[in-house]
């Protein structure tokens, strides 16, 4: 029986060509400016905050050099009276207290206290988050100088402060309907309630 001739072998398949990676997804580089404006600073005060009430300090940021503290509603007494009685931290001037609306959140209301201590010379500010139906203790028991912020708050966006001890507007009349600065306030207002100069 005569050979067959051996078929050629086919040449051997080039190695498949390694798939060009992918673009890695690192994060768009800061901008210098927002970057210094976003760097951590150190906080005695938060360190001491952090120390004595753990419990308190649900989250902390740094913007432009300052601290901000978010704690518990119904911890913000015992939060601000720490901050102002002990010696580490001698937060002996409520600076300003002031409040912002957030509608699409379910705690709608950041109450903010601007803490400031003249013989430390350093700054603290603390918040807390309160939803529509929700009360907020009043800093007067700590701070008298809430009284009036205070007025002002609940007179613009409505909210409570349980304790105050004259809760009432303080820039509009008593019957004024609405908050005008809750977001849902129309710009120009209620026109049966705009005064009228005579």
């Amino acid at each position: 029986m005569a050979d067959t001739p051996e078929e050629p072998k086919a040449p051997p398949a080039a190695p498949a060509a390694a798939k060009p990676a992918a673009p890695s997804a690192a994060k768009p580089k800061m901008d210098p400016v927002e970057e210094k404006l976003r760097r951590q600073v150190p906080s005695p005060a938060l360190d001491a905050l952090k120390e004595s009430m753990p419990d308190t300090v649900l989250e902390s940021s740094c913007y432009a050099d300052e601290v901000t503290v978010v704690v518990p509603r119904e911890r913000v007494v015992d939060v601000l009276r720490f901050l102002h009685d002990d010696p580490r931290t001698s937060f002996n001037l409520l600076a300003d207290q002031t409040a912002a609306d957030y509608p699409q959140r379910e705690k709608r209301f950041d109450i903010v206290y601007h803490l400031y201590s003249i013989p430390k010379n350093h700054r603290l500010r603390v918040k807390v988050r309160a939803g529509e139906s929700e009360t907020v203790a009043s800093a007067t028991v700590v701070y008298h100088a809430a009284e009036w912020h205070e007025r002002e708050i609940f007179d613009l966006f409505g909210v409570v402060f349980e304790g105050h001890p004259e809760l009432k507007r303080i820039l509009l009349p008593d019957e004024w309907q609405g908050h005008p600065l809750r977001k849902e306030y129309p710009l120009e207002g209620f026109p049966e309630q705009h005064m009228r100069l005579r």
